[in-house]
């Protein structure tokens, strides 16, 4: 059982001072994200959109460490290059960090519109609600369409035209159609809510 002092909370408010101290805009997405917007359930992932490119990896890396971050990989220049993504474990509470770097003009406009959640003393920014359906809907896994209809059920009032806009683009730029996959999604739920 970790310590009180390691806990999710914790552990969130620690990584918000760091980013916030180093002036690094950043939004908790994925499993922590749904947790906000939708159903409770058990996630020891941290997924942690920053708006920095790899050429800030170093910087990245000793904050993750000052934070009390242990790296996963061994040649993370390497790594990061291949993936954009720095993955990370904080070993009391056990919770695997992912430090995502971005630099797409979606990524962008998502870290302007973040949500911010007081926790303990500062407030910590996590993605939107329509940026969350965004990112849940590309991923299109089966616990992510779960994901989208309980968000939706518990959020009914969203800016769908924003989440049609980027689905489009999403769609235009990846030879998907993920604008079908979300309406058939909403519409599912507005037929059943209505039953």
């Amino acid at each position: 059982m970790p310590e009180p002092s390691t806990s999710l909370p914790k552990l969130l408010e620690k990584i918000a001072e760091a980013f916030e101290k180093e002036h690094i805009p950043y939004m908790i997405i994925s499993g922590q994200a749904v947790l906000l917007y939708g159903e409770p359930r058990l996630t020891k992932d941290i997924g942690i959109t920053l708006g920095l490119d790899i050429n800030e990896l170093h910087r990245i890396r000793n904050i993750a460490i000052q934070i009390g971050l242990t790296l996963l990989v061994q040649n993370e220049e390497k790594f990061v290059r291949e993936t954009m993504v720095l993955p990370t474990i904080h070993e009391p509470s056990g919770f695997r960090v992912d430090l995502i770097f971005s630099f797409s003009k979606y990524e962008q406009e998502a870290l302007k519109r973040v949500n911010k959640i007081r926790i303990g003393s500062i407030d910590v920014c996590y993605a939107s609600l329509e940026d969350v359906l965004i990112q849940k809907t590309i991923s299109g896994r089966p616990r992510d369409i779960e994901d989208i209809k309980t968000m939706i059920l518990k959020n009914p009032h969203f800016d769908i035209q924003y989440v049609d806009k980027w689905l489009q683009d999403f769609s235009q730029a990846l030879n998907l159609d993920f604008i079908d996959q979300f309406k058939m999604i909403y519409d599912e739920i507005i037929k059943n809510d209505n039953k």
